[in-house]
């Protein structure tokens, strides 16, 4: 039979170990610190964007914009995503990239949909970019690899453009650690078979980019900021398993054609 008091007694330690603990740390620098870097999402993603807008050209065809409109749009429908959290910008640039900036930008070059074999591919490397978004992982890295002292300062203008264009690359061109990776990609692979979008060929636009890895191409460079290609395109075959979904194509397959032709003009 169990001892009353000792269990009384353990019970009394873990309360008054727990309150001790929760008492060491300073609420109020928590929660402000949540609520600075909240404001500064905002104002450094739009500091960002604008950054890029200077020096890139942005695609403003509007059957273009439509086309990925309607991939984005089916995709935050179908996992309860505000859309107009998600702002999309296709820039003409050869580079097989897409990237997340803070404040839900998301920065799709003209290289990745005209090397994406199917609209499921770049439907997965958009629910990838998304899942950083939702997920506070662009925040997360700028805050590790950048310090959010100089964040704040860089959208109170006390910052110069050589400093915002360091952070565009860091978001552009260095990848996420291995647990935020894989972390995106889980959440991507929810998202596509809600939305009833077949996750295998997100799978397969992996196995062909670490098919490319040794290849010496400036344009891969989605590669260098996801890399492991192969290692994440198992993992997400596994992941998605095989499960009784009736998959759906977003577009039609004459818009899916048009949409390159379009980028190809």
């Amino acid at each position: 039979m169990k001892n009353p008091i000792a269990q009384g007694l353990i019970t009394i330690v873990l309360f008054f170990g727990t309150w001790f603990i929760l008492a060491q740390i300073d609420w109020i620098t928590v929660f402000r610190v949540q609520r600075v870097t909240d404001r500064t999402d905002e104002k450094l993603g739009n500091l960002l964007w604008e950054m890029i807008q200077e020096s890139e050209e942005e695609n403003v065809n509007p059957f273009v914009i439509n086309s990925v409109d309607s991939i984005v749009s089916k995709i935050c429908s179908a996992n309860n995503i505000e859309r107009q959290l998600i702002k999309v910008h296709i820039i003409e640039k050869d580079d097989i990239n897409a990237f997340a900036l803070p404040n839900g930008h998301l920065v799709i070059n003209s290289g990745l949909i005209l090397n994406s074999d199917n609209q499921e591919e770049l439907s997965g490397v958009i629910c990838h970019e998304i899942a950083h978004v939702r997920l506070n992982h662009v925040m997360k890295k700028l805050v590790k690899e950048v310090g959010l002292s100089v964040l704040i300062s860089m959208t109170t203008g006390n910052r110069g453009s050589e400093v915002i264009k360091e952070t565009v690359k860091t978001l552009s061109s260095s990848a996420f650690d291995r647990n935020l990776e894989k972390e995106a990609d889980i959440e991507a692979v929810d998202y596509l078979m809600k939305a009833k979008i077949n996750p295998e060929p997100f799978a397969n636009f992996l196995y062909k980019l670490s098919d490319k890895e040794n290849e010496a191409t400036k344009y891969l460079t989605w590669i260098s900021t996801h890399p492991d290609s192969k290692e994440r395109a198992e993992y997400i075959i596994e992941y998605s398993g095989d499960k009784k979904i009736a998959y759906e194509a977003i577009l039609k397959s004459e818009t899916w054609d048009k949409l390159k032709e379009k980028l190809m003009e």
